[in-house]
């Protein structure tokens, strides 16, 4: 019977240890305004994934304070857990953040040091922060981004993103966030011209400010784009969060956006 498990064993490990799984979610406000226990309640929700990007972290005094706090939530949870932090993003029409990025060691290295993307800081407003991750010897680099709101028009921003591949040739970027725009904008052509695919579509990720008829998710907003050359994508979804809780007017102190993922391969 061992000699029958074992192989059976060794090539699920190869399996999982091939696959690895990014969430992506827009954490409101993440500052000093979140508890303990919202904390808790995030690091719980996230802690099967692999690879976590942040948005809307608080530039100020809180934010890079509360991401170290939710590493520790999730290093209590039995994996060992490490995170970056950008520096606040530099555009002046808008409200400064920062971005974060949390992953596991035992799967995930840290390759170079992740940067702020200055090549269109003056054209993108809160400009996207790039890692550079190893996984199994290979390497993906993730572009983490939230746009300017809808009513600000956040295309005027998103239509540089097809010059960022030909920018990092040797970098298979992926680029996932908040781009408060559906991923069926004809911005997003030209980077589908070249070969990206979105994780997501017709999936409205933000929460509404009450349920009603059972509907409430309102815009099209978060997703994740990949080369489908150099990314084969296995599952992807979101988490619902919303549903653990008694109304949306609670749900939404830990985040107004619903988490989203996917799970991959590297070709």
């Amino acid at each position: 019977m061992k000699s029958i498990l074992s192989p059976v064993l060794l090539l699920f490990t190869l399996l999982s240890f091939a696959q690895t799984k990014v969430l992506s979610w827009n954490l409101q406000n993440f500052g000093k305004s979140k508890s303990d226990t919202e904390l808790n309640y995030i690091a719980k929700k996230i802690s099967v994934y692999d690879i976590i990007a942040i948005q809307e972290v608080v530039a100020g005094y809180g934010g890079a304070q509360t991401v170290a706090k939710l590493a520790l939530f999730l290093n209590q949870r039995g994996n060992k857990w490490e995170y970056t932090i950008s520096d606040p993003t530099t555009g002046s029409s808008y409200k400064t953040e920062r971005y974060a990025f949390l992953w596991k060691t035992s799967k995930i290295k840290l390759k170079a040091k992740p940067w702020l993307e200055q090549k269109y800081s003056l054209e993108i407003d809160r400009e996207p922060y790039f890692a550079t991750f190893e996984i199994n010897k290979k390497t993906i680099t993730l572009v983490n981004f939230h746009a300017i709101t809808k009513k600000k028009q956040p295309e005027t921003e998103i239509k540089y993103f097809k010059f960022l591949p030909g920018e990092y040739p040797n970098l298979n970027l992926v680029f996932l966030g908040d781009f408060n725009c559906p991923e069926k904008h004809t911005v997003f052509n030209p980077l589908k011209k070249t070969g990206y695919n979105s994780v997501l579509k017709n999936q409205k990720t933000t929460l509404k400010q009450k349920c009603k008829n059972n509907i409430c998710l309102a815009s099209e907003f978060d997703n994740i784009f990949y080369h489908t050359s150099h990314v084969k994508t296995i599952n992807s979804g979101v988490i619902k969060f919303y549903e653990d809780f008694d109304s949306l007017l609670n749900a939404r102190k830990v985040s107004d956006h619903i988490p989203i993922w996917f799970e991959f391969s590297l070709n």
